[in-house]
């Protein structure tokens, strides 16, 4: 068994597909529908996500969902995201293991986590 995607529910699919895209670096692999529902599968390398479109209003401001992609870099993650007016809600932050984490937020309000499990030299 081995992980295949992660789905989150958006209110905009294009604006959310576009965000990943451009600032994630992820690839549309496909669209559909799929019970009156649009979907857009992304892709990279190994890592899929599906964006699923809805129309349903929620009382949470904050997406439940939250995403962790490992980068070899928080440097490089943090000046690309801050190149593009995009800024960190939380972190960076040093964990006691020595992982380094930093928190954004998506354009659906999802949380955004980016983890460097080594420094680049370890690597």
């Amino acid at each position: 068994m081995h992980f295949h995607h992660i789905a989150i529910e958006v209110k905009d699919l294009e604006t959310s597909a576009a965000f990943y895209q451009k600032y994630i670096g992820l690839q549309e692999e496909s669209r559909f529908l799929f019970g009156g529902e649009k979907i857009i599968f992304l892709k990279a390398d190994n890592f899929r996500m599906e964006l699923i479109s809805t129309t349903e209003q929620s009382s949470n401001n904050h997406s439940s969902i939250h995403l962790c992609f490992e980068v070899d870099s928080i440097d490089d993650v943090t000046q690309h995201f801050n190149e593009n007016g995009i800024f960190a809600i939380d972190g960076p932050y040093k964990l006691e293991n020595g992982w380094e984490t930093i928190f954004y937020q998506g354009p659906e309000n999802e949380i955004i986590e980016f983890m460097q499990i080594g420094r680049k030299a370890d690597k």
